[in-house]
């Protein structure tokens, strides 16, 4: 299949990195892919090449093939071709045929069947996939642990084994590291409740005392996020997709997950709403389907969506036309950021979230109640939404305290 659809380098590029991050792969060779696309942007900027298609790729290897044999290359050029080769392979098929593998952290043996046991266990407690998944690693790492020291079985590991896996530790992050710990400890006194082992070996795996620390929500200036927008080229079915989504990030709050999520049945034209069950809450939601989305939406379902059976609205524009994935959504609010050119992207968070936190300061600025808050933002209560609190600036200058005289001789009063 031939893509007819004329890309930008940037745009394809940043398709595509969103794709590769999909497939788990690692962020170095996500940099050398980068590294290889810029040297094809230079190439193409020399020879005044606006659009990418694989006949650009071909000149610009046969460009570097010119002097010697691909043998005789240094590994550094060898990787500038395959990142070109994989992009001009994702642009004609929406997919790269030799990819990496998501690894699936295989649990094997006596200990690793009974780590499956607390796995199905802790699921039917109502623990969230995310979690599974972080448990399902943070123990096959364990299991690695212990087959290293040809430990197979429950009965088998003693108090040196885990205060060794405990101490084996110290180079993660303290996050991390109270993750791990935390599951660790579960499992052990999983064994014991469930009688698998005689002794609770629980006790040995010291409680963390880290705490999350809040971090403040990053949200950009409202002529930032007009000009944004105005970045978006509508004339194309990327443009058109792509504002549409921008417009839901930005101007209703709703987050990626719900985004990408979006099906034809959640929109009720009939009475001007959105209604869905938000991703991460498991809540349901009501906003009004403003006529800036309704119309952005309707030109991309008329004029830029593909043919596909698909209940999703917004799809790949390539085939296969599959749903639209989070990091893709990431990257394309990111590649307007750039092209809007609001200044210090690289410092903040610039992905879709970062719009939704500027639309809770947007609201704050004009006084709007926290409950009003909670529910366009769709949280269960206001507490979610106090931590907004904290960049409304206007609102915290009100509680500044005066500062009292001191008779300190280090103290001058500036007149």
């Amino acid at each position: 299949m031939t893509n007819e659809r004329q890309q930008t380098l940037e745009e394809l590029s940043s398709e595509a990195e969103a794709y590769f991050t999909t497939l788990s792969y690692s962020g170095d060779r996500i940099r050398i892919f980068r590294r290889g696309w810029h040297a094809l942007d230079n190439y193409m900027e020399e020879h005044s090449v606006r659009f990418y298609e694989p006949m650009v790729g071909k000149e610009f290897i046969e460009n570097i093939l010119s002097t010697c044999s691909y043998a005789e290359l240094s590994q550094s050029k060898k990787d500038i071709i395959r990142s070109v080769n994989v992009l001009t392979e994702y642009q004609a098929a929406g997919t790269v045929k030799f990819r990496s593998v998501l690894k699936t952290h295989e649990l094997k043996g006596e200990i690793g069947e009974f780590i499956l046991g607390f796995l199905s266990y802790r699921m039917s407690n109502g623990l969230a996939k995310d979690t599974l998944d972080c448990n399902r690693l943070y123990l096959h790492r364990f299991l690695d642990h212990l087959a290293a020291r040809d430990v197979r079985t429950v009965s088998c590991i003693e108090k040196h084994h885990i205060l060794d896996f405990i101490n084996s530790l110290a180079f993660y992050s303290k996050a991390t590291m109270h993750c791990m710990l935390s599951c660790l400890r579960n499992f052990l006194k999983y064994l014991r409740d469930k009688q698998y082992t005689v002794i609770d070996f629980s006790y040995l795996v010291p409680k963390s005392s880290y705490k999350k620390e809040a971090r403040l929500p990053t949200t950009y200036e409202k002529d930032e996020v007009e000009r944004l927008i105005q970045a978006v080229d509508r004339g194309n079915p990327k443009g058109k997709r792509d504002i549409a989504m921008i417009l839901l990030a930005a101007r209703l709050g709703l987050r990626a997950s719900d985004i990408c999520g979006l099906k034809f049945e959640n929109i009720h034209w009939e009475t001007n709403a959105i209604c869905l069950t938000q991703q991460k809450t498991k809540e349901k939601i009501e906003l009004p389907l403003l006529e800036e989305i309704g119309t952005a939406i309707i030109d991309y379902l008329k004029y830029g969506r593909p043919t596909s059976k698909l209940p999703y609205i917004f799809t790949h524009l390539n085939q296969p036309y599959d749903r639209l994935a989070e990091p893709t959504l990431h990257s394309i609010v990111c590649l307007y950021l750039r092209r809007a050119r609001i200044s210090n992207v690289d410092e903040k968070k610039h992905g879709p979230h970062a719009l939704r936190h500027s639309l809770a300061g947007f609201l704050l600025k004009k006084k709007t109640p926290l409950p009003v808050i909670s529910e366009v933002l769709g949280h269960a209560n206001t507490e979610s939404t106090k931590t907004y609190l904290r960049i409304d600036l206007e609102a915290l200058r009100l509680c500044a305290l005066e500062v009292p005289p001191s008779a300190s001789p280090c103290y001058h009063e500036v007149a």
